[in-house]
């Protein structure tokens, strides 16, 4: 059980971590903007942390902020394994989280149908 359980416990310090990053301004390349980190998933020997996170913008806006995360690879990766007490140092993987937007189409359909039906 306990082996599950520390993947998890890791992901959300590194979001946090990540997160504070980010609202701090620390990451200062340009093309990274305002973006949310919604979740972390690390895998089980604590080595790769893939950070998922979302924005509202262009197609080209999520790409230019995807270009800027990924030039701040490592210093992200630096700036995690001082705040997050780890023996071995996680390779930081950005990935953009598909599921915001996702959401927001089957919102504006449900609204649709509901302005429709008369709901």
């Amino acid at each position: 059980m306990p082996e599950r359980v520390r993947p998890e416990r890791v992901g959300q310090e590194i979001q946090a971590a990540v997160a504070d990053l980010l609202l701090r301004g620390m990451i200062r390349d340009p093309r990274v903007g305002f973006i949310t980190v919604t979740g972390v998933k690390v895998t089980p020997d604590l080595r790769t942390a893939r950070v998922f996170w979302s924005m509202i913008g262009t197609d080209a806006q999520k790409k230019d902020c995807a270009a800027g995360l990924e030039k701040a690879r490592g210093f992200v990766r630096r700036e995690v394994t001082s705040r997050v007490k780890l023996r071995v140092s996680p390779e930081i993987i950005f990935s953009f989280d598909e599921s915001v937007g996702e959401g927001d189409k089957i919102d504006r359909l449900l609204k649709e149908v509901k302005a429709k039906e008369g709901w």
